[in-house]
């Protein structure tokens, strides 16, 4: 598995390469009416709008004012593409399975953590996209999306 750790509070995450597209420096977002908190806005990406998702409102951490040193890391989660903004990337990292432990035996209750890497020089939470938006969060994410597309909203 290949992963892309990067960091928040000091703290580091991990998203696995097959879903990341791209990295890029942070941007001002737009913030998206009735959207569930735990979408920080949206950003026009290639003329497409992207949600950013926020990844310290899941994880209790305090609220930061964007910084230009932030990154935004677009990934695909199925076929939405959203952006997560992070302290920054750090590295690229290729694990063996030796190096992942799965969280259900660890943690349980953490469906959006998929495993626990073991790096040389620490743990790295590693995270699936695809159950990070609960059913009602992504139900309520795609009708603000939909009533800003239907109305003609540029970003």
């Amino acid at each position: 598995m290949d992963i892309l750790v990067f960091e928040i509070d000091g703290v580091r995450y991990a998203l696995p390469t097959s879903d990341v597209s791209e990295v890029a420096p942070a941007v001002t977002m737009v913030p998206l009416p009735h959207a569930p908190p735990i979408v920080e806005g949206i950003i026009n990406v290639h003329g497409r709008v992207v949600p950013v998702l926020d990844i310290r409102t899941r994880f209790g951490r305090p609220p930061r004012p964007l910084s230009h040193t932030d990154h935004l890391i677009l990934a695909s989660v199925g076929p939405r593409m959203v952006a997560v903004r992070a302290d920054r990337a750090l590295a690229l990292e290729h694990l063996d399975d030796r190096q992942v432990e799965d969280t259900r035996h660890v943690v349980p209750g953490t469906d959006y953590i998929t495993g626990v890497a073991k790096l040389a020089d620490g743990l790295v939470l590693i995270h699936d996209l695809r159950t990070f938006l609960r059913e009602a969060e992504a139900l309520a994410l795609d009708e603000a999306l939909s009533d800003v597309q239907s109305a003609g909203g540029a970003v």
